[in-house]
């Protein structure tokens, strides 16, 4: 076997179909499998799996165990070559295993591989390509300048080397994965994806960043800067530094100071609610699931839709491959503009505007039903 996806999901039920959907597009013709761990959801996504997608392997946790121990369960069962950790809310392209197949074929010590990320919108994230954080880097990062946290010598398109990817794409060498034991239980939430791809770097491997590969990544880095936040992320900094690295004692307690004052000085950011606008449709399978919604647009060409007004332009997966809607997604540059996605065989579209924002599920029907998770 080529290929083993493992997707960690925790209550995205509808993402998960939509990511589900474009992983078995990127598989085909390759011997691959798809393994999805559920850290106990409640919102259907299990009966959802084993409903719509029974050659899925499913792992239905009866706990929160976390992202690490999640992983590392869900690996272990893997019988591909090489392994793709992918988050639930992400959406990949037809070409994406393929492209990543030759490149990673000709590399002799290749480590870990991440491609490019946008959100909702189609902006770019940064988050998909790091540098291996100081404490100060970090603590910078803290409090809002994220300047040396993020690889930004390295563009956007560009294929390089880099010290650290996310785990929200992670693709490798199952057997380097098995040489480096995994990811660090010890981190539950934050700096999982920095410790391994450090330790990668120790056994003399070398991390790539794939930017001729697009994901969109819906949530991004979504987690409400708060003080829960705050508290989680400085605890896997401080984890991880303890880990690798000698702390001056003086900077230790400077950063403890700086980290516990840091939500009184810097607004609270808060999840936020879609906010409503016009839908516009773009070739839909069928106008009469859309006579429920408020008065939508529905247009046969993505030039034809105007760049100065607020939109949420619906692509129909159905009718263009998720090779066209990224390529498409990524021609208009308007700051107006959102996307969902109308998966095949389903009743809804599915996005989130950007990555500070909750996601939205619109539900076609006698009546329009939009929810926010």
């Amino acid at each position: 076997m080529k290929i083993s996806v493992v997707i960690l999901n925790y209550n995205v039920r509808y993402f998960l179909e939509l990511c589900l959907q474009s992983v078995e597009a990127a598989l085909t013709a390759i011997s691959s499998e798809i393994i999805v761990v559920d850290n106990h959801s409640s919102d259907g996504s299990c009966a959802m799996v084993e409903s719509l997608f029974p050659q899925v392997k499913l792992i239905q946790n009866q706990e929160n165990i976390g992202f690490s121990k999640a992983n590392n369960k869900a690996v272990k069962l893997a019988q591909g070559e090489y392994i793709c950790i992918l988050n639930p809310d992400t959406v990949l392209t037809e070409d994406t295993f393929d492209k990543l197949l030759k490149f990673s074929e000709h590399k002799s010590n290749l480590g870990i591989v991440g491609s490019r990320f946008i959100d909702g919108s189609g902006n770019f994230l940064p988050e998909c390509k790091r540098n291996v954080p100081s404490f100060s880097t970090a603590i910078a990062k803290l409090l809002g300048n994220g300047q040396n946290y993020y690889a930004n010598s390295v563009g956007e398109k560009a294929i390089a080397k880099v010290s650290v990817l996310t785990g929200a794409f992670m693709w490798m060498r199952r057997d380097l994965f098995i040489d480096l034991e995994g990811f660090d239980e010890d981190f539950f939430m934050y700096g999982e994806d920095i410790d391994l791809s450090y330790r990668a770097l120790k056994m003399n491997f070398e991390n790539y960043y794939y930017g001729a590969a697009t994901t969109m990544h819906f949530k991004g880095e979504s987690s409400p800067k708060n003080k829960d936040y705050y508290k989680r992320f400085y605890k896997a900094m401080q984890l991880f530094h303890d880990k690798h690295f000698k702390t001056n004692s003086f900077l230790r307690r400077l950063v403890d100071t700086a980290t516990h004052l840091a939500p009184y000085f810097i607004p609270s950011q808060k999840s936020h609610s879609p906010v409503s606008k016009q839908m516009v449709f773009l070739n839909p399978r069928s106008r009469a699931p859309l006579k429920s919604l408020n008065n939508p647009i529905v247009l046969k060409d993505i030039l034809a839709v105007p760049k100065d007004t607020a939109l949420d332009v619906v692509f129909d997966t159905q009718s263009d491959s998720f090779l066209e809607i990224l390529e498409k997604i990524d021609a208009i540059d308007s700051s107006q503009i959102s996307f969902k996605f109308w998966p095949k065989n389903s009743d809804y579209c599915v996005g989130s505007d950007t990555s500070k924002q909750r996601g939205e599920v619109v539900v076609f029907g006698k009546s329009e039903s939009r929810t926010s998770f």
